[in-house]
């Protein structure tokens, strides 16, 4: 298994595929591993369904050589991190890392204190490019399962078992499935429902980038069965 893994780090990238069984690369990933990454013949690439499975391939002149059967990944608990728009490219680096941090699914979350415009096509083009860097992400780090970024949703649409990160929150993160981090200044006293769980992210205040790291590094670590608090996690 140690072997598998390290071939899969090893490899030259890994890319996404249709069809694991007659794999065909869509141009603009053949052009960006054949042009940009420069790969010569005879190299090793990973190919994936984004549905756990994967398999090893090898670049020919003009094709690709399977390596090895196809592989499917346990399927690992499910996560969900509500991320609030940011300003500049800050809430897609917190992306990138949910990805790499193995969060299921991102949602955009729509609050009252947004500090960016995130309507028609400004929002269009937020999900394009989030969903784009989710994949690529994805291929960087390995990952065999997809993370899904939804549509938008405001704070009033957000399912009562989401847990809220707030700084007066409790440390006890054991049932915690799903996250919403708030934007820059946080949120509203009264934008959530008395319903919804408090969890703190630790004892310092957080830039909201940071938070969404921060929480999405913990709903892994504890993937909503954890008997840990995060007390105990910072005390070792």
């Amino acid at each position: 298994m140690l072997l598998e893994w390290e071939r899969r780090r090893n490899a030259l990238t890994q890319l996404r595929v249709l069809d694991l069984a007659h794999p065909v690369l869509s141009k603009e990933d053949d052009h960006h591993l054949r042009q940009v990454l420069r790969a010569r013949v005879g190299e090793e690439i990973v190919l994936c369904d984004g549905a756990g499975g994967w398999r090893l391939a090898r670049v020919a002149a003009h094709d690709l050589d399977l390596l090895s059967d196809t592989v499917t990944d346990p399927t690992p608990p499910e996560t969900t991190l509500y991320l609030s728009p940011l300003k500049g490219d800050r809430d897609e680096w917190a992306l990138v890392k949910a990805v790499e941090l193995g969060v299921s699914r991102v949602v955009p979350l729509l609050s009252r204190r947004l500090a960016v415009r995130y309507r028609d096509e400004a929002r269009a083009k937020s999900l394009a490019r989030w969903r784009r860097l989710a994949r690529e992400a994805a291929g960087q780090c390995r990952r065999t399962y997809d993370l899904e970024v939804l549509d938008p949703v405001r704070v009033e649409e957000v399912p009562v078992e989401v847990a809220v990160g707030d700084f007066g929150g409790s440390s006890d993160w054991r049932g915690v499935h799903a996250l919403a981090i708030g934007p820059e200044g946080g949120f509203e006293p009264d934008e959530w429902s008395p319903q919804h769980r408090r969890v703190n992210l630790g004892e310092s205040v957080l830039r909201a980038e940071t938070a969404a790291v921060v929480g999405a590094a913990l709903l892994t670590l504890f993937r909503g069965e954890g008997a840990l608090t995060v007390g105990e996690v910072e005390n070792g």
